[in-house]
C-alpha cells in the first residue's frame, strides 16, 4: 500500500486521496462495531435525512460535526457505533409519484395501491440512494453494515408493535377532530409540519342581524368563505357591551339558519368589535368553543380545497373563488360593513406549499399527555437528557408541557399503513365512523379477531391511511438496533450517547424520540443533545429554497475537497448552538474561507513531505522516540507546546467545543511546528557534523509530526490518514483507529513557552524592522538587543544562533546598554528588550527617504480623488449605497497607509 521509503507527491491532490481512502476504509469495514468486543460503549444514530434527498450545507455541517466527535471518540478507546440510515419520507416520494403519474395522464387512484407502491419501491431503488453517496463524499466513518431506512422489515415491525402496544395501553385512538389538512397533498399534516407566513390580507366586517328584528351585531373575520359553517357569535361574558344579547338568536345571512350569541372567555372584548363568529368545523378556537357549548359542527369543505353540499349556492367552487363570491354575495344582500387592509398570520403546509385548511375530520390519534409527562419526570429529576447548549433545556421543556394529542395518520399510501382493519361488511362496504375495527399486528390476527365477533362471511379491509412520518422516526433510536427484540446491539449501544442536532427539529424529532423512547424503553434514547447553529450564506442570512441563496456543498468539494469544506465548517464554530458565516462569491463559486482550509491542508503537506525528506527514510518507530537529555532549547519548546495542545483538545473536544479545538490545532501546526520549529531545526538536519544534534531534531520532527496527524484526524480524515500511513509505513494498520495522542505533564514547561515567546517575538521584531527598512530578504544586518533583565539577557543568549539564522543576522550584540555614539539605528521593542538595527552602512537613507516620498506622493494623490467624488452630492446621492461604503472605506485605509509613512519620514 506505501513505499519503502516515505515519500509524498510534490503535490496534494485531495481528489484522489479522499476518494483513496473512503473506498479502502468501507471495503475494510474499518469502522464496523462490534458489541462483543466490551469496552465503553460510544453510540450515535445519523439523523436520517430525506431519501428523496441530495447533500444540503446544513447535511454537510451537521455530519461533519458528528463524524469529527464519532472520529475522536473512537480514537479514545471507546466501542464505537455510529449508525447510518434513511426516511422514507412519505410526503416527498408521494409527490414525486403522484407528478410523474400526471405527467403520463394518469392518478394514483386509476394506477391502484400495489401498482403504486411497486413504483415506489422501484424509484426508491433507482433514486432514493443519491444522499446515502453523498454523505460518502463527506467521508463519514459509519458502520454501513448496519444501513437501515425506516421502511426495511425490521423498522416496519417495529413501528407496528409500537402502535400495538400504544392502542392496547389506551394512548392511540381514533376519533374525529380538527386538523391541519394540506389541499394539495390531501392528507392530514401535523402543527410541526405547519410554517406560519406573514400575508398582507384582508379584514372583512359584516352585520349578523338579530332574528327578532331588533338591531344587529358585527364581526369581522379574514376568512369571509367559512361564515357558511356559523354555527354562533361569541361575545367576552364580561363586555358590558353585550351581555343583553347573550342567549338572543341571530339569522346567519346568505344560509338563514339561527345561530346563539354565547359567552365564553376565549373572546378578547378589546380586538375587533368583541363579537366573534364561531365556525366549529373550520377554525381550533372555535373548534375548542363548540366542544363547550355543544355547538353543531358544519363543514363546508371538501378535501380537494373546494366547497361542499353544505355550503349552499357556492357548492364546487374553489375556497379561494368562493371567498370572493360570498363577499360580492354579502354586499349586495347589504350586510357587507367594510373591508380593512390586514397583515396577519397564515398557516402553510410545509409539502404542500398552500395554506392549510382547519377540518374537522376522522383520524388517529396518540394520546400524547401520559408520555409527555413521564419524558418531563426524566427531565425534571434526573435533567435526562442533557442539552448542550443548556438554554435549549427551556426551549424543550416548555414544548413538552403544551403538548396536545398527536394526529398520526395521513391520506397517503407511501409509508406504514396503519395496522387496523375494519369489519366492512358490517357498514355497506364502506369504512366509516360507525365501522367495527381492530388493530393487530398482522392481517391474518386481524381476521381472526373480526370473523370471531362477526362470523366467518365477514369482509374485512385494512385501513388506507399511513402513519406520520415521524411516528417511525421516533422509535429511531430503539428501532435500528432491533427492538422490540432484545439483540445483542440494544443490550450494548442502548440508550445512545450523543444526539447531535439542529434547533428546528427539537420539536419534530428530539421531543417525539424522548417520549417514544421513555414509555418503550424506560430511558432516554440518548445521554447528550447536541444543538448545533445554521450555516448562513455570505450575507449571514438563512439559507432557503425560497430565497434561492444555498450553497451547494458538492460545488466546494470538488473544488478545494471534503477535507477543506469540512474544516472551514468545523473551525467556523465560535460556541455551542452559533450559527455560522461560510463566505462564498456565487460568480464564481469561490470560497476564501474554504480556499483558505485548502491552503492548510496544503501547508501541512508540504511540511510532511520536508520532514519525511530529511529523516534518512526512517520511520517514527526506527527513530526512537525524542531523548529528554539531547535535547535542545526548541525540541523542549515544540514538545511543551505539543503536549500542551493535546490537552487543550481533548478537553475542547470532551465538552463539544468543535471550533475551539479545531482552531487550537491549525494555529499549532501552521504557526509553532511550520513557521517556527521546522525553521529552528533545518541548520540541524543540514549539519552532519553534530550527528546527535541532528538525531534529536529528526526524533522530535518524526514524532510531533505523527502525533499532529492523529490530533488532526478527526477534522481532516483523508490527508491525515494519507500522511500517516506513508511516515510510519503502516502495513495493516489505519489512523483512524489508533489511539488518540494524550498530554504528558512532564513534557509541559510553561516557563521554557514564556520564554520563548521572547524569543519568537524578538525574531518578528527584527524581521519588521527589515521589513521598513525595505532591506533584501538575502541581505544580513547588525542587530543590537539591549535590556537591564539578566533574565532575558540569559535567555536571548541561549537562543543567539536562532536570532541570527531567522533574523537574517550577521553581528548580534547583547547588551545592558546602549552605546551613545551609536548613530542612526531603526529600534523596536519586545518586553523591556529594545531591538536596534544601526542604519549605517546597511541602508541608503537618503534613497530611502525619497522612495517613501513618492509612495506618500501616490497614496495622497489616490486619496484626494477619492476625496472628490465623496465631496460631490451627484455621487454620493446617485451611487449605489456599497458604492459610496466602499469609498470611504479606501479613503480611512488611504490615511492609515500615509500616517505610517509620514511617521517613517519623520523618523528618517
Amino acid at each position: 500500500m506505501t513505499a519503502s521509503i516515505p515519500t509524498l507527491a510534490s503535490k496534494y491532490d485531495p481528489f484522489s486521496t479522499e476518494a483513496k481512502w473512503q473506498k479502502y476504509w468501507e471495503e475494510n469495514h474499518v469502522f464496523q462495531a462490534d458489541p462483543t468486543q466490551g469496552g465503553e460503549p460510544f453510540c450515535v444514530v445519523i439523523p436520517p435525512p430525506n431519501v428523496t434527498g441530495s447533500l444540503h450545507m446544513g447535511h454537510a455541517f451537521e455530519n461533519a460535526l458528528i463524524d469529527t466527535l464519532v472520529r475522536y471518540q473512537r480514537m479514545t478507546g471507546k466501542n464505537t457505533l455510529w449508525l447510518p440510515g434513511t426516511d422514507h419520507a412519505s410526503i416527498a416520494v408521494q409527490t414525486i409519484l403522484e407528478r410523474e403519474l400526471r405527467s403520463q395522464g394518469k392518478t394514483r387512484d386509476e394506477v391502484g395501491r400495489e401498482k403504486f407502491l411497486e413504483r415506489a419501491w422501484q424509484w426508491k431503488e433507482e433514486s432514493g440512494g443519491t444522499i446515502v453517496n453523498q454523505l460518502r463524499r463527506l467521508g463519514v466513518s459509519v458502520d454501513w453494515s448496519r444501513e437501515r431506512f425506516t421502511l426495511d422489515e425490521g423498522l416496519s415491525q417495529a413501528v407496528i408493535e409500537a402502535f400495538t402496544r400504544l392502542y392496547q395501553d389506551g394512548l392511540i385512538y381514533r376519533g374525529q377532530y380538527l386538523v391541519n389538512w394540506c389541499p394539495a397533498s390531501q392528507s392530514a399534516v401535523s402543527d410541526l409540519e405547519v410554517e406560519a407566513q406573514e400575508v398582507n390580507g384582508h379584514l372583512w366586517h359584516f352585520r349578523y342581524p338579530l332574528s327578532d328584528g331588533d338591531g344587529f351585531v358585527e364581526v369581522a373575520t379574514t376568512r369571509p368563505e367559512t361564515m357558511l359553517g356559523d354555527t354562533a357569535v361569541a361575545v367576552n361574558p364580561g363586555d358590558r357591551r353585550y351581555q343583553h344579547l347573550i342567549g338572543k338568536s341571530l339569522t346567519l345571512p346568505i344560509m338563514g339558519r339561527q345561530i346563539p350569541i354565547i359567552a365564553d372567555e376565549y373572546v378578547d372584548s378589546e380586538f375587533g368589535t368583541g363579537c366573534v363568529k364561531v365556525t366549529p368545523a373550520h377554525d381550533p378556537n372555535d373548534f375548542e368553543m363548540g366542544q363547550r357549548h355543544n355547538l353543531p359542527m358544519i363543514n363546508i369543505m371538501n378535501k380537494d380545497g373546494t366547497l361542499n353540499e353544505n355550503a349552499g349556492e357556492f357548492a364546487g367552487q374553489d375556497r379561494f373563488v368562493a371567498r370572493k363570491n360570498v363577499v360580492k354575495r354579502l354586499e349586495a344582500d347589504g350586510v357587507l360593513v367594510k373591508v380593512e387592509d390586514y397583515k396577519h398570520s397564515v398557516p402553510y403546509s410545509d409539502r404542500g406549499k398552500v395554506p392549510v385548511e382547519p377540518l374537522l375530520s376522522t383520524q388517529w390519534f396518540v394520546k400524547i399527555r401520559p408520555m409527555a409527562d413521564r419524558t418531563l419526570d426524566f427531565l425534571d429529576n434526573q435533567n435526562s437528557p442533557e442539552f448542550v447548549p443548556e438554554r435549549w433545556t427551556k426551549v424543550y421543556r416548555d414544548w413538552l408541557v403544551k403538548l396536545k394529542d398527536w394526529c398520526i395518520s395521513r391520506q397517503l399510501w407511501w409509508g406504514h399503513q396503519i395496522p387496523a382493519w375494519y369489519a366492512v361488511s358490517e357498514t355497506g362496504g364502506q369504512i366509516t365512523d360507525e365501522t367495527p375495527f381492530v388493530v393487530a399486528r398482522n392481517a391474518a390476527e386481524a381476521e381472526a379477531n373480526l370473523k370471531s365477533r362477526f362470523g366467518d362471511s365477514v369482509q374485512i379491509e385494512q385501513d388506507p391511511d399511513v402513519l406520520d412520518t415521524w411516528f417511525s422516526s421516533g422509535l429511531w433510536p430503539f428501532s435500528t438496533m432491533g427492538w422490540p427484540e432484545n439483540t445483542t446491539d440494544l443490550d450494548f449501544y442502548y440508550p445512545t450517547t450523543t444526539l447531535v442536532t439542529g434547533f428546528d427539529i427539537i420539536f419534530f424529532w428530539v421531543a417525539r424520540m424522548t417520549m417514544m423512547a421513555s414509555y418503550f424503553t424506560g430511558q432516554m434514547p440518548f445521554k447528550d443533545v447536541y444543538i448545533h447553529g445554521l450555516v448562513r450564506d455570505e450575507n449571514g442570512k438563512k439559507m432557503s429554497k425560497s430565497a434561492n441563496n444555498g450553497i451547494d456543498p458538492l460545488i466546494l468539494i470538488e473544488k478545494y475537497g471534503t477535507d477543506a469544506l469540512r474544516y472551514t465548517l468545523i473551525k467556523e464554530v465560535a460556541g455551542a448552538g452559533q450559527d455560522i458565516r461560510l463566505e462564498y462569491n456565487r460568480k464564481t463559486d469561490e470560497s476564501a474561507s474554504v480556499e483558505a482550509s485548502r491552503n492548510f491542508a496544503n501547508k501541512l503537506w508540504n511540511a510532511a513531505r520536508f520532514v519525511m525528506m530529511n529523516l534518512d527514510g526512517k520511520t517514527p518507530e526506527q527513530l526512537g522516540s525524542p531523548d529528554r537529555e539531547t535535547l535542545e532549547l526548541c525540541d523542549r519548546w515544540i514538545l511543551s507546546r505539543y503536549h500542551q495542545l493535546i490537552g487543550q483538545t481533548r478537553n475542547s473536544l470532551d465538552r463539544y467545543g468543535f471550533g475551539e479545538a479545531a482552531k487550537g490545532v491549525y494555529d499549532f501546526i501552521w504557526g509553532d511546528f511550520c513557521d517556527w520549529y521546522i525553521e529552528l531545526v533545518k541548520p540541524r538536519l543540514w549539519d552532519k557534523q553534530a550527528p546527535s544534534s541532528r538525531l534529536a531534531a529528526q526524533q522530535t520532527l518524526a514524532y510531533v509530526l505523527e502525533g499532529i496527524q492523529k490530533l488532526l484526524h478527526p477534522f481532516m480524515p483523508h490527508i491525515t490518514e494519507e500522511i500517516w500511513q506513508t511516515l510510519v509505513q503502516a502495513e495493516d494498520r489505519v489512523l483512524a483507529v489508533q489511539p488518540y495522542p494524550e498530554s504528558e505533564a512532564n513534557w509541559v514547561d510553561s516557563g521554557l513557552e514564556q520564554e520563548f515567546d521572547l524569543i519568537i517575538n524578538a525574531i518578528r521584531t527584527i524581521r519588521n524592522l527589515r521589513a521598513e527598512l525595505e532591506i533584501k530578504p538575502s541581505a544580513k544586518v547588525p542587530a543590537i538587543l539591549q535590556t537591564e533583565n539578566a533574565s532575558e539577557q540569559q535567555t536571548l543568549e541561549v537562543a543567539k544562533s536562532y536570532l541570527e539564522d531567522l533574523g537574517k543576522v550577521d553581528s548580534l550584540t547583547l547588551t545592558a546598554t546602549v552605546d551613545p555614539n551609536l548613530g542612526k539605528t531603526m529600534a523596536g521593542v519586545v518586553g523591556t528588550v529594545q531591538i536596534l538595527i544601526p542604519l549605517a552602512g546597511v541602508v541608503d537613507i537618503e534613497a530611502l527617504k525619497a522612495k517613501l516620498e513618492r509612495d506618500l506622493g501616490k497614496i495622497e494623490a489616490e486619496m484626494q480623488s477619492i476625496s472628490n467624488r465623496l465631496n460631490n452630492p451627484g455621487f454620493v446621492n446617485k451611487a449605489p449605497v456599497e458604492v459610496v461604503q466602499s469609498a470611504r472605506d479606501t479613503v480611512a485605509e488611504l490615511q492609515k497607509q500615509a500616517e505610517i509613512l509620514r511617521d517613517r519620514l519623520s523618523y528618517l
